[in-house]
């Protein structure tokens, strides 16, 4: 599943490069903005199954929050 959120995380950040870790914040490390943060919980949605309310969006600050997410709500 990890693996799968990389391939994800790595399409909205600004380098295509960087080691994605479950520590790796989406806005500090990835450079993420709020609404390219949107478009990447859209992408997690579509490709694991999941609804990710907007509330729960700003609560996603990690990797890992997200995998967490996925793993609880799947």
């Amino acid at each position: 599943m990890l693996e799968r959120l990389q391939t994800l995380v790595r399409q909205y950040g600004d380098d295509p490069d960087i080691v994605i870790t479950p520590d790796t914040k989406l806005r500090a490390d990835l450079g993420l903005n709020s609404y390219e943060q949107v478009q990447l919980v859209c992408a997690v949605e579509d490709e694991f199954g999941v609804e990710i309310p907007d509330r729960a969006i700003s609560k996603l600050q990690t990797v890992q929050d997200v995998l967490e997410y996925i793993t609880t709500h799947a």
